[in-house]
């Protein structure tokens, strides 16, 4: 992720709203309030971490939430936007503003790790929390638990609310949502995501779309009678000779990378069934739009060019990311008050271990601090993005990794289960729970920040998903099938 680094009083616009600051005894209890959560949050992460669900097969770890959510005494809704696994759970205490809080919780395939510092995989183990959502659903949820016993105690109106956002792993859960208006009476969004430090980010994300291409053609014994079959195997490798030909010629900054999800069942047979699976990066949508379709010309070609037919479908498709620059200066000062979290020796010892296994080196001791807003654009792409076109959005990263993890890897997956990964989705609950008491009493705060969002999506903007009005790809991690086998 490429950073640049600046004071977020740089970031504001010159006469910009400021929060009402929330009184010290509130705010200490806030934060003691979320102390008093963290064994609970602990556990809830390590029992999500065992669960590892995969996108919209999260039917565990999402009903845990639920189930916190409603013993809190929040309200929740269970399969919204035609999704099984997703959630929203509200607490309001009459009228007033509407602060959400984003949760995810599934895991990635192939990355199934013990809680140690080094190598383990755990043999027949098909998923792991490589991105550490097991930790941001938990957080979450003890982030809007702190602020409805805030909300009680000083008779706080508004509404709390927690979206159960499932799938972000390319299944693009929360476009649904979106599309279906759940966000539409919000007033602003607040989420956070596991990371090697602390800090608050308003730099674009990639906009991307992904799906997948299968290929059919004609099975027939491979030796003996090859000129009756035709390959859809040969479909997709000459579509990927195509795409990689295609590299040379779209704008600067896209990012087309795929992998072949079924390449037919034995040598010996003609394959009658491929598939390859796509992305389509670039920070911004619409060539993110045009690049692919001119990936499926290339998948037409390759179809016309093998004898075979092929058939395209758009698994996820997500905008880049316009954060509230407004509200990022909220959540700085919110993130600056509640600091870095501090390991004990014996964390200490285990990270030490563990970082011996990356092949980047940062000092240990930056989990303790906090960094300045980051404006870099990130190389990675996250479903968040499409609420930030039609809410005043913000995020921000907590320590939970050891400095120098990359995102999607065994080490990310080590630390999500370990006790340090916990203490950092802490930082991220507190850091949440100070930034919403504030916009619940920052009326002007909050109007600032729409008319920043309406400024920077533009006076015509009207959200369209870029995956369309397909019904939610509930089954995208299953694995593709297709063809037979052969015995000679």
């Amino acid at each position: 992720m490429i950073r640049s680094l600046l004071l977020a009083t740089a970031l504001a616009a010159p006469g910009v709203a400021h929060a009402q600051a929330v009184p010290e005894a509130q705010r200490k209890a806030i934060l003691s309030d979320v102390d008093g959560r963290a064994p609970a949050l602990a556990t809830t992460a390590r029992a999500i971490w065992d669960y590892a669900e995969v996108g919209f097969q999260e039917t565990r770890s999402s009903g845990l939430l639920q189930s916190e959510l409603k013993k809190a005494g929040f309200v929740v809704s269970a399969g919204v936007a035609g999704m099984p696994t997703a959630f929203v759970a509200s607490f309001r205490n009459g009228k007033g503003p509407v602060i959400a809080v984003l949760a995810e919780f599934d895991a990635l395939p192939g990355l199934a790790q013990e809680a140690r510092p080094e190598r383990a995989p755990i043999a027949g183990k098909p998923a792991g929390h490589g991105c550490g959502h097991n930790i941001f659903g938990a957080a979450s949820i003890t982030a809007a638990m702190a602020v409805k016993d805030w909300m009680v105690a000083n008779k706080i109106q508004g509404e709390i609310r927690v979206y159960g956002t499932p799938a972000e792993e390319g299944g693009s859960g929360k476009v649904y949502m979106v599309r279906a208006g759940l966000f539409d009476d919000v007033d602003a969004v607040l989420h956070w995501h596991p990371a090697d430090q602390n800090g608050v980010a308003v730099g674009k994300s990639q906009s991307n779309i992904s799906g997948k291409f299968r290929f059919y053609g004609l099975a027939a014994h491979a030796s003996a009678a090859p000129d009756k079959g035709r390959s859809a195997l040969d479909g997709v490798e000459v579509m990927d000779v195509a795409v990689n030909f295609l590299r040379e010629h779209v704008p600067i900054g896209t990012r087309i990378h795929y992998i072949v999800t079924n390449g037919g069942q034995a040598p010996n047979v003609v394959p009658d069934f491929a598939e390859s699976y796509y992305y389509v990066r670039n920070t911004d949508p619409a060539i993110v739009r045009s690049v692919m379709e001119r990936v499926q010309k290339a998948a037409d070609g390759a179809a016309l060019a093998t004898g075979t037919t092929v058939k395209f479908e758009a698994t996820g498709g997500v905008y880049s990311m316009l954060a509230s620059k407004t509200l990022a200066t909220v959540m700085q000062r919110s993130l600056q008050t509640v600091g870095g979290e501090k390991w004990s020796p014996e964390e200490t010892q285990w990270a030490t271990a563990l970082q011996k296994t990356l092949p980047t080196q940062k000092a240990l001791e930056s989990v303790y601090t906090i960094d300045p807003i980051w404006t870099g654009d990130s190389g990675g792409s996250t479903d968040v993005s499409d609420i930030s076109w039609v809410v005043p959005t913000i995020g921000m990263n907590a320590a939970t990794w050891v400095p120098g993890t990359p995102a999607h890897s065994w080490q990310a997956v080590a630390a999500s289960g370990n006790s340090i990964g916990a203490k950092g989705g802490v930082v991220a609950a507190k850091t949440i729970a100070l930034t919403a008491a504030e916009l619940f009493d920052s009326p002007q705060v909050l109007a600032e920040a729409r008319k920043e969002l309406l400024a920077a999506r533009g006076a015509d903007f009207k959200y369209k998903a870029l995956l369309g009005d397909r019904a939610p790809a509930l089954d995208y991690r299953k694995p593709a099938s297709g063809g037979g086998t052969g015995a000679d």
